[in-house]
């Protein structure tokens, strides 16, 4: 499932109120989709704190606690050794949090053991985990697990958790990179989706893009103030980007960087009128192109007539599958109950080609769409 999917099974698994029925959740996927940013996101959204704990770092003594330097007298006059528990365990069982465990499957085996009666019975080693904690786990199993040096869930152990899988989109990305990112780096992605990440066999000591490493590379050049001459830079940032996204997308981008001036962009389209530019434009290219002026943001704001029919103008112009997604993403992408200000009068606009946006929307559902009249 991708992410947008996923949240809204979370939303509903973790509705507050209802402290008895937060099972522990665990979400499966390759590395560098962004598992980690969704536990805190969510947190983000629930009003709570993240616990962190990585399991492949913890030892059996990580669950029990230090031993206390005074020992405890039982009624009968028994010396007997207790333990302190870490601060981490008693963080969640004195306040309501998200306590996370990245990499349960590269943990030792009697730490897992110990995260199964976390996952049980809500306690360890006597404490009792606050009431509204919640318990989610990032792994790189699964389907993928081959590609990785990760131990198998034993079904008694799966069987603690509601396992997700998930598969984010190249759009779940380019939503949550939007602004984030400098424009260059969004605009490459979303005009070179394949380099995103690597989907295929990783060989050995390869250097692959993965979502993570676009967007570590898009902190350094952010950082080294490349971005600011970037035709300047061209060679000096591809170089940079061998390092976190391997020769192949490396080059890609710096070509990209290098010819970036001649990109269009939203504005090109809505306000300039400049969608003649996309006549060579092939399926992905228009795809693309609907996808930046979606996210740019332009066309939730009201529209003079004159850059409307800019837009239709663009609109007649695509292939039937692009402007079905770029008419949802018209009327559809903003929050919910959310009416577009342009839908109206985007809808009754003619193109200059002489077909009204609605008519033409019409032919491209049934499959009829019409020669467009010549100017």
């Amino acid at each position: 499932m991708d992410f947008k999917t996923l949240n809204l099974i979370l939303s509903d698994l973790l509705k507050q109120g209802d402290s008895s029925s937060n099972f522990p959740i665990m979400i499966r996927g390759r590395h560098g989709i962004g598992k980690s940013e969704v536990v805190y996101q969510l947190a983000a959204t629930l009003g709570m704190k993240v616990v962190e704990r990585r399991a492949s770092q913890m030892q059996e003594g990580d669950l029990i606690g230090m031993p206390r330097q005074e020992p405890v007298i039982t009624d009968q006059g028994t010396e007997v050794a207790t333990f302190n528990s870490f601060d981490w365990l008693v963080e969640c069982c004195e306040n309501p949090r998200v306590l996370f465990f990245d990499e349960v499957d590269r943990g030792d085996q009697q730490v897992r053991q110990g995260i199964m009666e976390l996952t049980d019975s809500r306690k360890l080693f006597g404490k009792v985990l606050h009431p509204d904690t919640i318990i989610i786990a990032a792994v790189n199993g699964g389907k993928h697990g081959s590609e990785y040096q990760v131990g198998e869930l034993d079904p008694a152990e799966a069987d603690r958790w509601a396992i997700y899988d998930v598969e984010p989109t190249v759009e779940d990305w380019l939503d949550w990179a939007n602004g984030k990112v400098n424009p260059l780096m969004w605009d490459f992605v979303n005009q070179n989706r394949d380099h995103l990440e690597h989907k295929d066999s990783f060989e050995p000591n390869e250097v692959y893009p993965s979502r993570r490493s676009v967007v570590r590379l898009d902190k350094v050049l952010e950082r080294a103030s490349l971005y600011d001459s970037y035709k300047e830079n061209v060679d000096h940032m591809t170089n940079i980007a061998m390092g976190f996204l391997g020769m192949g997308t490396a080059l890609a981008f710096g070509r990209f960087a290098a010819n970036y001036e001649y990109q269009v962009t939203a504005e090109n389209i809505v306000y300039d009128g400049l969608w003649e530019k996309t006549k060579s434009f092939g399926l992905n290219d228009h795809l693309a192109m609907t996808v930046k002026i979606s996210n740019s943001g332009i066309l939730d704001k009201k529209l003079s007539p004159e850059h409307l029919e800019n837009v239709a103008n663009y609109f007649v112009t695509l292939p039937s599958e692009v402007g079905a997604k770029f008419w949802v993403l018209f009327c559809g992408k903003a929050q919910d109950n959310f009416q577009n200000p342009n839908l109206v009068e985007f809808s009754n606009t003619t193109a200059r080609n002489g077909l009204r946006v609605s008519e033409h929307y019409s032919q491209m559902l049934t499959g009829n769409v019409l020669k467009a009249k010549e100017d």
